[in-house]
């Protein structure tokens, strides 16, 4: 995002007030219209579904300066999905007819935010197709490398930290923590991660990024 661009994104917001949450706090229950747009100041929020078998599904992680459920507010389209605070969050909440004015008087805003809607959806679009057909090795690393291009953080050897844990990458995927610990193992062994408790690192970008193409 250009730095006029999140400039005048925080100065609209800023007019309004601002709330804190704790760890777990449901912002929005499926089913339910939301009070407002939240738009995120410090702090996590993830957008997700339960399955018929009762896990969740995470569709998005919100990071700020985001600003949500955008859907509603533009199409009124109603709400099917549960926002939780992953941590401690602190959220500035606006009228939902507040929110659209500024984003249709201010062009950039708009383009802006359909250039992360595109973003949004082509990784969406991906991730279907390898659930739909891929095996669980391409999966994880497909969705490894959205969550690197959205998360990631660049080290200074060339390799890219993600900070994820197993519980995370099962909800996304659809897989079982059992297969991702699995597959996880096998990346390892491979030599293309390496894993902790605080995340992932890809040791070589362009290397894991191949291996998508063989993991079909």
């Amino acid at each position: 995002m250009a730095s006029e661009i999140a400039q005048k994104i925080e100065a609209f917001f800023n007019r309004y007030p601002k709330k804190s949450f704790g760890k777990g706090e449901i912002l929005v229950f499926a089913k339910e219209d939301p009070a407002c747009i939240f738009q995120l100041i410090k702090g996590e929020v993830r957008e997700y579904d339960i399955s018929h078998h009762g896990n969740e599904v995470i569709l998005n992680v919100f990071k700020p300066p985001a600003f949500f459920p955008m859907s509603w507010a533009i199409n009124k389209t109603p709400n099917q999905y549960f926002f939780e605070t992953i941590g401690a969050v602190q959220i500035r909440m606006v009228p939902p007819e507040d929110a659209v004015n500024f984003i249709e008087n201010n062009s950039d805003v708009m383009f802006d935010l359909l250039s992360r809607l595109y973003r949004g959806t082509d990784g969406l679009l991906g991730r279907m197709a390898h659930l739909m057909g891929g095996s669980a090795r391409s999966r994880l690393i497909y969705e490894l490398l959205i969550e690197n291009a959205r998360f990631g953080e660049a080290r200074t050897n060339g390799s890219y930290f993600i900070p994820i844990n197993e519980s995370q990458l099962a909800a996304y995927t659809g897989l079982s923590r059992e297969t991702v610990n699995r597959e996880i193992h096998k990346l390892m062994e491979s030599r293309l991660v390496t894993a902790n408790r605080h995340g992932v690192i890809i040791k070589d970008l362009a290397k894991f990024e191949d291996e998508l193409s063989t993991s079909l």
